[in-house]
């Protein structure tokens, strides 16, 4: 029997040669230059909402440590405390978030220096169990991301070196942290699907899937563009492959945030409807993917000076969006699946650039992401995620 992915690209395939024998002429790129990593304008048809909310489940953020993600020295835990405090505490003495992403690992270093005596060896040194800790005690899920997009280089070279052995030494160091792992590869053109995939599979060897969320080392994700046209051919292959929720092989996909932050609520929207519409008229095709299985991105830090997805959660885009995020409707060829999106991550705690403010006092995000975490009830601990 096909899968429902399956069965729905089959009919979007065929919806895109009924449209090409009525003379549409429509591709894959998009001659619009609002389109930037992802990025869409708003405006259109409003998207289908169910009258019922669905919980938001995912509520996290990517931190880029103190040094614009290279987590390249050894955090003093007092000093770390201090400029990470809000996520632990909103200020009433639980998290503002129920994730961190650590970010990011060079995939190359990962693949050449991790090893059965070391498997930290290739993750960066700041990246430490104490580290890990100070947010799993606090009862935050914690993953490492492999990859972004300066190490794009690096995963082509690893992947072609040895995707398999790759996905073993992930699965090592997710192991010896307790920690989960995303795939954050950024290659738009020719993505080593082949390598990747003996990545997934070698990792999955070590941590096969799990439903219930227990075995924090069994959480593999991916992160995908904001909509659907950027990362065409790897959002095509992982929506068809590794997040049908039939056969489940990735937990879920991050949308990535896009060149600059949504200037409203439906320019926002736009982008994430984008995977759950899918794109019948590309050639092959893009099915649709279930709301279950993302989550929508926001930046939390946009430049100079504090934006009000972090300090001001009444004028934030995460209220704004909230309504869609809990609420959107999967595509009709998806009918079986549930509705809502999984949740928000945010780009990013600490120092994520040079040309932007920290998250540290006095632009730390309680008011914005940790109010939001207070008004949509985020469950802390994590709890297990909806199948479909």
């Amino acid at each position: 029997m096909l899968s429902r992915h399956r069965l729905s690209a089959l009919c979007l395939a065929i919806a895109a040669g009924l449209a090409a024998c009525a003379g549409d002429g429509a591709t894959g790129l998009s001659s619009d230059a609002e389109f930037a990593r992802g990025g869409k304008k708003g405006g259109g048809t409003a998207p289908p909402v169910s009258g019922e909310a669905t919980s938001i489940s995912v509520y996290g953020v990517w931190h880029c440590g103190n040094d614009y993600c290279t987590w390249g020295s050894v955090h003093d835990l007092a000093e770390f405390d201090a400029e990470n405090h809000w996520l632990v505490d909103r200020g009433d003495g639980s998290p503002s978030v129920n994730l961190v992403v650590l970010s990011f690992v060079n995939p190359l270093r990962l693949l050449n220096e991790s090893t059965v005596a070391d498997p930290l060896g290739g993750i960066p040194v700041g990246m430490t169990p104490e580290i890990v800790q100070y947010f799993t005690n606090a009862g935050i899920r914690v993953m490492l991301s492999i990859g972004g997009i300066t190490y794009v280089d690096d995963w082509n070279a690893a992947l072609a070196s040895d995707g398999g052995q790759l996905g073993l030494n992930a699965a090592a160091v997710a192991e010896k942290l307790g920690v989960g792992i995303e795939i954050d590869y950024e290659e738009n053109t020719d993505p080593d699907l082949e390598g990747l995939q003996a990545f997934i599979d070698a990792y999955r060897s070590e941590h096969p899937y799990d439903a219930l969320g227990v075995n924090p080392a069994a959480r593999l994700t991916i992160d995908l563009a904001a909509g659907d046209r950027w990362l065409i051919a790897l959002t095509r292959h992982a929506t068809e492959n590794w997040l049908d929720a039939d056969v489940p092989v990735l937990d879920y996909a991050n949308a990535m945030v896009p060149a600059r932050q949504p200037s409203s609520a439906d320019e926002a929207i736009a982008n994430w409807y984008e995977h759950i519409e899918g794109k019948p008229r590309y050639d092959p095709p893009i099915p649709p993917l279930a709301p279950a299985k993302f989550t929508g991105s926001l930046y939390i830090v946009t430049g100079r000076k504090p934006a009000p997805e972090c300090v001001d959660f009444g004028t934030s885009l995460q209220n704004a969006t909230s309504d869609f995020v809990q609420s959107v409707l999967p595509n009709p060829v998806d009918a079986e699946a549930s509705s809502g999106m999984l949740g928000y991550m945010f780009w990013a705690a600490g120092s994520p650039s040079t040309r932007r403010i920290s998250t540290a006092p006095p632009n730390s995000c309680e008011g914005g992401v940790g109010a939001g975490a207070e008004a949509f009830g985020i469950p802390i601990p994590m709890e297990a995620l909806r199948q479909e």
